[in-house]
């Protein structure tokens, strides 16, 4: 346990969690909607400091970040917890075991222990993520700020559900972020119990905050594929900047989300060329590996510049982050 970051002691032994933007008001030895912050008398702590539930070294492609050190590796982290409820989860059995059981699992690591594993295996980055980060945002922060002294980069993969307050804190230290938009405010509230309005906010926080940024969306057959919502996102994006990545990921039944079928990859096509149509850069398909639609275009002439197969790239078209063809300068962070 660790004494929780961002909370207010309120009356009758209460805590108000500032962490999210739930802000949970917390009673005496209860715990906030992410199952992982518990009020013992009268201060919140978090329970997962250093119980690390997977770690894996991914491609940074998985995240998925494709203007962002493409072709690196990422060391990946994650406890268990969450602050959404997403009947569509893939990693449900961390992110709402809280929920199901009393214990927290996970083995015990320090930020010294990240780090170095993540030196060890010739990472670039470390990823937080399977979860929501903010829901271990202590645990993180401690390894973000060492991982920076060690030239390793930080990267966040989150619902954006963060609160003003908590993004600002750990914004010096994250380099880049994928942040699910997931769906209309109905949709938040039926499938996730969130809403969409701070996610929205967050992302342009972000870009303001010189945070590299790549959204995805999973479209789900009857739920956040109709074509009026697709352009709401790409238009979306366009007023913060055309250059932020659009990922459209295909959605595979799972969870308490059984009844809806795969995404028909003619969805994710029609909103791959929405998001051209409504003028963002870069629009990629997403688990349906030899679509086509993982490639990096140059957004002038359209040559491919770099080629991909699932998560990994084949070929690479740019000298100094710019187009071979066409001289474009291709948009990213660490591109080759």
């Amino acid at each position: 346990m660790k004494e929780a970051l961002f909370y207010e002691q309120l009356s009758d032994g209460k805590v108000k969690c500032g962490a999210c933007n739930h802000h949970c008001i917390i009673s005496p030895q209860a715990r906030g909607i992410c199952g992982v912050r518990e009020n013992r008398e009268g201060k919140l702590y978090s329970l997962v400091y250093g119980k690390i539930i997977a770690y894996h070294i991914d491609p940074i492609e998985k995240k998925p970040l494709f203007h962002f050190y493409p072709g690196s590796v990422s060391y990946s982290i994650a406890t268990v917890g969450c602050n959404f409820r997403c009947l569509h989860c893939q990693n449900y059995t961390i992110s709402q075991y809280p929920r199901l059981y009393k214990d927290i699992p996970g083995e015990d690591f320090t930020p010294e222990d990240v780090v170095k594993e993540a030196r060890a295996s010739s990472c670039k980055s470390i990823s937080y993520t399977y979860t929501e980060p903010t829901i271990f945002l202590e645990f993180a922060y401690d390894c973000m700020v060492l991982a920076h002294k060690e030239g390793i980069k930080n990267v966040w993969v989150s619902n954006g559900y963060m609160s003003d307050e908590a993004l600002r804190f750990v914004a010096p230290y994250l380099d880049a972020i994928n942040v699910d938009l997931k769906g209309d405010d109905d949709f938040y509230k039926k499938i996730c119990g969130a809403r969409l309005e701070p996610v929205m906010k967050n992302i342009k926080l972000l870009k303001e905050l010189g945070v590299w940024v790549e959204v995805t969306t999973l479209i789900i057959p009857e739920l956040n594929d109709s074509e009026e919502f697709l352009r709401s996102i790409a238009r979306f994006l366009v007023s913060i900047d055309p250059s932020i990545p659009w990922h459209v990921t295909q959605f595979y039944p799972t969870y308490q989300l059984t009844d809806k079928p795969r995404t028909p990859v003619e969805t994710l096509r029609k909103a791959r060329n929405i998001g051209f149509e409504e003028g963002l850069k870069f629009v990629y398909t997403g688990n349906v590996p030899g679509e086509g639609g993982e490639n990096t275009c140059c957004p002038k002439c359209k040559n491919i510049v770099i080629e991909r197969f699932g998560y990994f790239i084949s070929k690479i078209n740019t000298l100094n982050s710019k187009c071979m063809n066409c001289g474009t300068e291709i948009n990213g962070v660490g591109l080759p």
